[in-house]
């Protein structure tokens, strides 16, 4: 592991002292040239201020919203007066923890690299999440500030009255009726457009990401200014190679890491322009990318399953590059995808723990089932249960190095994901003799039934083959005789009816293209399956 040497800039050290020791954290690895980074440097002013002062890029669209288009210098303006608000205004040194609260839009944006800019390691959540969710975050994390848009400032409020360390807050996009709530937009209008960022390490904290909880239990995953660049400079250069004419749109939320990269930092990075919508349906995602010509996609697989029957009734040809990330892309979802486009998705694994993408592959390299090979900058391989790495062909525990990796904020769980230097992702992999990695489940959703290994992954992508099915999620009981059984949740598409005739119809569908003991030998019908707000399946609630 390479130890930093590099004096801090934080005042606040809550956080750099809650990281986890040394030998609990896993080894970093920077092989490739552009990851060796300087030992003072501010990701925001990389990425921003480089972007106007450098690069030359201030007259280029940054960002188009709904509310209006964003040059990269006045994006960086905004940026630099919300800085000064925070730290001529609200108090705020180096190392303080700040909420961030809005959907996908500019001021979320510019907050973003506000926070970064004076120092502080931001903290972005979820819109939706209710004030028992707002509480964990703030007291785990011990945040003293946040930037809300104020429409979202009802559960924040209620939250505030647990939250003793949470002591400024200032709100934006408010309306007439919001116009009591302290204003973001009242106090940047005093301020200069100018700023000092803070001279920070490469290795002091910038960002919490709290997992966005397929298990039920979020974790704060802490990552270094180094850890920001490197995702800039890994996959969006060496696998989607993203260029300065692109436009970029997707869904998943900037409180998600693969949507801050893929939505914010990665476009930027280029001199690339990124489409910000608050709400997006498969329709009107789709209408966005024919009315701003959007040519890199980011989603889930749900989505491209749901646009994909939609899509010949909108102007795709501007698209040339489609990612999927968040959960295994299903081999019926990526044909679809095909077959309505013409574009072959590109699959990626990442981990709120690595911060984005680690394996992935070009459309060149699509193989099919397979996710992909570890991106360069990242090295993986396929351990047993006493972490041992195994052969071609073997099921097990997909383990991965790199310059990113876990670092839990305090949290007992980190001795569980880092293993002998490596990240233990929780995922079940196989690798074939070529490299390539093939999903196979979540460790915990490994169903084993009657001595058999069976992934619920590949079920759920047999069922999704079927015509009438809409969406699905596969688990595993508890069985007397067997140990466990395979269990699907089933939507059907409109038209179908959730009757017995049907679950045995489904039944059948499984059998003739898997093994027998594979199949679903129970089926209940719903009308929507439990998803994260990023769209992940939430299977511990269909076990529930």
């Amino acid at each position: 592991m390479t130890v930093s040497t590099t004096l801090t800039a934080h005042l606040d050290t809550f956080a750099r002292d809650r990281l986890p020791p040394a030998e609990l954290q896993p080894e970093f690895i920077f092989e490739l040239p552009q990851l060796r980074y300087p030992e003072r440097i501010n990701c925001a002013s990389e990425l921003l201020d480089r972007a106007v002062l450098a690069h030359g890029w201030g007259e280029r669209t940054a960002i188009h919203g709904a509310a209006g288009d964003l040059t990269y210098a006045e994006l960086l303006a905004t940026a630099n007066r919300i800085a000064r608000v925070l730290t001529e205004d609200m108090g705020l040194v180096p190392g303080n923890r700040v909420l961030l609260r809005a959907p996908n839009n500019a001021m979320l944006a510019a907050c973003w690299f506000a926070v970064i800019k004076a120092g502080g390691i931001v903290v972005t959540t979820m819109p939706l999440l209710r004030a028992k969710e707002l509480t964990d975050v703030i007291v785990k994390a011990q945040i003293s500030h946040a930037l809300c848009d104020a429409r979202l400032a009802e559960e924040l409020e209620i939250a505030r009255g647990a939250c003793p360390t949470l002591m400024r807050l200032s709100y934006f996009n408010g309306d007439a009726a919001t116009q009591e709530l302290d204003s973001l937009e009242q106090r940047m209008a005093a301020k200069s457009a100018s700023f000092a960022d803070i001279d920070t390490a490469r290795d002091d904290i910038c960002l919490i990401a709290f997992t966005s909880g397929t298990t039920g239990k979020p974790k704060g995953t802490m990552h270094f200014h180094r850890d920001v660049m490197a995702i800039c400079d890994c996959f969006p250069q060496s696998t989607l190679k993203l260029e300065a004419g692109d436009i970029v749109c997707g869904t998943p939320p900037l409180a998600f890491t693969f949507g801050l990269g893929g939505m914010l930092l990665f476009p930027l990075r280029v001199g690339a322009a990124t489409v910000l919508v608050e709400k997006l349906t498969p329709d009107l995602l789709l209408q966005t990318v024919q009315d701003r010509k959007v040519t890199v996609l980011f989603t889930a697989p749900t989505f491209y399953r749901m646009m994909a029957g939609q899509a010949g009734q909108f102007d795709t040809a501007s698209l040339r590059k489609c990612v999927s990330a968040g959960e295994a892309l299903p081999v019926a979802t990526r044909q679809l995808w095909q077959e309505a486009t013409g574009i072959r998705i590109i699959d990626g694994i990442g981990a709120t723990e690595l911060l984005h993408i680690f394996i992935s592959h070009t459309e060149d390299e699509v193989r099919p089932g397979a996710t992909g090979k570890p991106i360069p900058g990242y090295r993986a391989c396929i351990l047993d249960a006493d972490g041992k790495p195994l052969p071609a062909g073997s099921v097990g525990r997909l383990a991965v190095k790199g310059p990113t990796g876990c670092r839990y904020l305090d949290d007992s769980r980190q001795a569980a994901y880092v293993s002998d230097g490596w990240n233990i992702t929780g995922d079940a992999y196989l690798m074939d003799a070529d490299g390539y990695f093939f999903y196979q489940a979540r460790t915990d959703d490994m169903i084993v039934s009657a001595g058999y290994n069976i992934g619920g992954p590949e079920v759920e992508d047999c069922l999704l083959a079927h015509p009438a099915v809409a969406e699905c999620g596969v688990v595993g009981v508890p069985d007397a005789e067997r140990g466990q059984v395979v269990k699907a949740f089933v939507a059907l598409k409109a038209g179908y009816n959730p009757d017995a005739a049907m679950a045995r119809a489904l039944q059948d569908h499984v059998k003739n293209i898997l093994a027998p003991y594979k199949y679903p030998r129970l089926i209940e019908f719903r009308s929507a399956m439990p998803r994260t707000e990023t769209g992940k399946l939430q299977r511990f609630r269909l076990r529930a």
